[in-house]
């Protein structure tokens, strides 16, 4: 709950893992569970989330639905097959949600904490929408024909991360009025004039989307203590 409105959230998992050299990412090992396992857990465990839509490819949904009961995700109301487009997906998933508030989260990230949920859905309570955020280390140049276009400036530059949440009716009708591609469900917030808060995200919070990527998950797992 938040401020005594209902939470869902919805956790992706319907991507076809293609920078995975053919493994699928979401039910490779980590610290002896599931990848996908750390991110529902984490929702799971949050004191603000009371719903769970989990969205799998249609060849994942009986592990998806076999991992929920072995695993007593009790907060899981439903596991459904996803879109083609990851905005696709979201609208699938947002069809289950009761809630006021929503989370959308890429299920491969298995290193969301729960105070980075918490921090993430109070923030859309005053805002609308917010999204987490970490500064850019590297230099961000454009490209064009071979060549260096422009140099970015890098303290204006953010990476964007999730979960990111939303009052749950902004982002159905954003979705209901845009047909263009978007790389994330603040972008369709975005082209529909409405504004998104940013808060602190977590530079342990990667997406796993390449065999070092997982690598990297397994050691900062271990620095955990293999818990959440």
């Amino acid at each position: 709950m938040l401020d005594g409105k209902k939470v869902s959230a919805i956790i992706l998992g319907a991507g076809q893992s293609s920078r995975m050299g053919g493994k699928d990412k979401l039910f490779a090992r980590l610290a002896s569970k599931p990848l996908f396992y750390w991110s529902v857990l984490a929702f799971e465990k949050s004191a603000v989330v009371d719903e769970i839509i989990i969205v799998l490819n249609a060849s994942n949904l009986p592990a998806g639905k076999r991992m929920a009961v072995e695993e007593g995700f009790s907060k899981v109301t439903a596991i459904i097959n996803g879109g083609q487009r990851r905005q696709d997906s979201v609208q699938e998933g947002l069809n289950h949600v009761s809630g006021r508030f929503v989370l959308v989260h890429d299920g491969a990230r298995p290193l969301v904490s729960s105070a980075l949920i918490q921090s993430t859905a109070k923030e859309a309570g005053i805002s609308g929408a917010c999204i987490p955020v970490i500064g850019v280390s590297d230099t961000i140049k454009t490209a064009e024909n071979g060549f260096v276009k422009e140099t970015l400036p890098r303290e204006e530059l953010r990476a964007v991360q999730t979960p990111q949440a939303f009052l749950t009716t902004l982002l159905r009708e954003a979705y209901r009025k845009i047909s263009c591609d978007v790389t994330d469900d603040a972008q369709a917030i975005e082209l529909t004039g409405g504004k998104v808060s940013l808060t602190e995200g977590s530079y342990d919070n990667i997406k796993v989307t390449t065999p070092s990527d997982l690598e990297l998950a397994r050691i900062l797992i271990r620095k955990q203590g293999g818990i959440k």
